[in-house]
């Protein structure tokens, strides 16, 4: 059985964070270990599914890309919400995404989102602005030696057909000027993965774009059994709707 559905970026996110919290690694280190949430649009969407509370997603951003006239919320906007960092399910105050990394442990999941895709190659590339390398650059030598898990939620609205090593040696040129482009790898978890594990479909991208706040949105076709589908339907029905991310 296929049927198709068009989902916004925001509802796209929603759809992300549930396939990250069913991750079958994210949900025995919620239990057993230790959960890093860093700071980011899609991670903020991340956070309310671990957490099972809703926040001002405003709050817990990192780098963001706007127009140069962005809609704005017309709700005040909360105070920075500090990283969490999840020990067996609960939130550890004392750490944030940066301080914890000395104390992480094979097998425990870091959730880091990414700015460009490369799906063929299955390489993301973050955009960095420190000049310490950022969260990335902090934390990547405790994930890589200690065997931490890396998750990596991301939209399809961000997948490019360049070579995101290419991109990153462009980038790292003396007459480069801007943010510059970590190559980085682990569990990425788009629409289409996020579908798998919710659903049991397999997804594909169908067409991508939109307007009147459809901009970036995508258009997924789905395959699997009747009981499979008519879930997926249900469950895409559950997100529609969600709000567009404003400043």
């Amino acid at each position: 059985m296929k049927r198709q559905f068009s989902l916004t970026v925001a509802e796209s996110k929603r759809l992300i964070a549930k396939g990250v919290a069913a991750l079958p690694e994210v949900q025995r280190a919620m239990e057993e270990r230790t959960v890093v949430v860093a700071t980011g649009t899609t991670n903020a969407y991340v956070l309310e599914e671990l957490w099972g509370k809703k926040i001002d997603k405003r709050a817990y951003r990192s780098g963001i890309t706007t127009p140069k006239l962005p809609e704005k919320n017309p709700e005040p906007q909360a105070e920075k919400i500090p990283d969490k960092v999840f020990i067996k399910g609960e939130v550890a105050e004392e750490y944030d995404r940066i301080t914890i990394g000395p104390h992480l442990k094979k097998g425990d999941v870091y959730i880091k989102g990414a700015n460009v895709l490369n799906y063929e190659d299955y390489v993301a590339g973050i955009l960095i602005g420190g000049l310490d390398g950022a969260t990335i650059g902090n934390t990547i030598g405790h994930i890589i030696g200690k065997q931490v898990n890396l998750v990596i939620p991301i939209g399809l609205e961000k997948l490019t057909y360049e070579d995101i090593n290419e991109l990153h040696l462009l980038a790292s040129e003396e007459d480069y000027e801007g943010p510059r482009m970590w190559p980085i790898v682990g569990t990425i978890v788009t629409e289409i993965e996020a579908l798998g594990l919710l659903t049991g479909v397999d997804a594909y991208l169908y067409s991508a774009g939109g307007i009147a706040g459809a901009e970036g949105g995508v258009r997924l076709l789905v395959e699997g059994t009747e009981e499979e589908v008519k879930e997926t339907l249900e469950l895409i029905e559950s997100i529609k709707g969600e709000p567009r991310y404003l400043l």
